[in-house]
């Protein structure tokens, strides 16, 4: 009670209620260091809109060379200029010969099947010639030591002693053993009786003295068709040079064409069971030559030295020593492959303007095993060599023999790849 006797009236309280603060879920907690690391990675490299980016998709058709685009790496580098390429593998003189519609770029492997897609364009076409790399025949140690018995290969020398990896190989010796005739070896006849039953087989040349193995096979070299790829009918043009004594097809008996057309088909004849004595055709050779099973695959495979050099680098990076194992050969006269790109649209202009500005993709064609050969510059090797070097890897000597193989005409090769690959007409594009 109040001093007047009224009852006293106390005033509300307030409560104050306790609230808990939500914790960050740990989740999160545990997930903010990456999402952060990214960001950070993200402003580094520049790519921090790359999300919200327009990346054009090209449809492209690729022989071999397509492994240089599916470089994770190129891929990389691509996407940076907001660029996809969408391969369709197919052998060069396919690319040249089947439909091309709807195709933003090709990229044969080879100056013939160039020429073949280029033809068919109307008015000036953008294309770059990035790369070079030579034909070679992949193989093993073995039966490159055994060539050299045979006195054929030549083992190039290496800086520091120890097994080569590269040999040189005289072509026309090594066509005497796949024509199954007697091309001269003092080897062949072994026993001394004067016959040289058996000289195309690698028993028959010493193999099973070489390295506690045996092989009665024919000595051959197994190839993709000649009606599809360029490796085999740059091969096959080797064969036919060879053949022709060193000289291009088709250049003799200018001024008497049926006499010229008499020849071609003659020298086409003479080297068809050099070429299709393997049977069945295979496909493109390196993945086959490289994986673990090559060895009993095929003795020797034709491939590029691209693809085998590549293969030495990753190997060296793995394992801390070269691949020993395998071997190169590399064919005396010599053929060099030029791939090309060729844009087919607008936006294959882009990609070739791309290929011939970006130094970044110029130096992880050298990573790749690739002479390169970009616009502005003259070497093609320098670099390449300097960097097998700084990797660990024997750099390949060019032989002091340097002829070069050089291509007939379209019209000479066609009608001879056509008659040593009985090879289908080409497909018509539909209208």
């Amino acid at each position: 009670m109040s001093d007047t006797g009224r009852p006293t009236i106390e005033e509300p309280r307030l409560t104050t209620r306790r609230v808990r603060r939500r914790r960050v879920p740990r989740h999160v907690l545990v997930a903010l260091p990456l999402a952060l690391a990214g960001l950070i990675s993200l402003l580094v490299s520049g790519n921090t809109l790359r999300p919200f980016e327009h990346i054009t998709t090209l449809d492209a058709k690729m022989a071999s060379k397509s492994d240089f685009f599916k470089d994770p790496e190129v891929r990389r580098l691509l996407l940076r200029h907001g660029i996809r390429v969408d391969i369709h593998r197919l052998g060069s003189r396919g690319i040249a010969t089947q439909s091309l519609k709807d195709m933003d770029v090709v990229f044969p492997s080879g100056q013939p099947a160039a020429k073949l897609v280029l033809d068919r364009q109307e008015g000036s076409v953008a294309s770059v010639r990035p790369f070079v790399t030579p034909l070679v025949f992949g193989t093993f140690r073995d039966y490159a030591e055994t060539l050299v018995k045979a006195g054929v290969a030549t083992p190039q020398r290496t800086p520091g002693g120890g097994d080569t990896l590269y040999y040189d190989l005289d072509m026309r010796r090594f066509m005497g053993l796949l024509d199954g005739k007697d091309g001269g070896r003092t080897t062949a006849d072994q026993d001394g009786d004067g016959k040289t039953e058996g000289a195309d087989t690698w028993n028959g040349i010493g193999f099973d003295t070489t390295g506690g193995h045996s092989n009665s096979g024919r000595v051959l070299v197994r190839t993709s068709s000649v009606c599809e790829s360029n490796s085999a009918g740059t091969y096959l043009s080797l064969v036919a040079f060879v053949a022709n004594r060193n000289s291009t097809p088709g250049t003799q008996n200018v001024n008497d064409p049926q006499l010229a057309r008499d020849a071609v088909t003659d020298l086409a004849a003479r080297i068809k069971p050099l070429i299709s004595l393997q049977g069945m055709w295979a496909d493109e050779q390196a993945e086959s030559y490289l994986s673990d099973l090559g060895e009993s695959i095929a003795p020797i495979s034709l491939i590029y030295e691209h693809q085998y050099l590549a293969h030495q680098i990753a190997y060296h990076d793995s394992h801390g020593r070269q691949d020993t194992g395998r071997v190169l050969l590399y064919p005396t006269p010599y053929a060099l492959t030029e791939p090309q790109l060729i844009s087919l649209t607008d936006r294959g202009d882009r990609l070739v303007r791309i290929l011939e500005e970006d130094g970044e993709l110029r130096d992880r064609a050298i990573e790749l095993g690739f002479r390169v050969r970009f616009s502005g510059e003259d070497g093609t090797s320098e670099r390449l060599n300097a960097y097998l070097r700084t990797h660990g890897i024997q750099v390949p000597v060019p032989n002091a023999d340097q002829t070069k193989v050089y291509e007939p005409g379209l019209d000479v090769l066609e009608e001879i790849i056509d008659y040593v690959g009985n090879c289908p007409p080409p497909a018509q594009d539909t209208p």
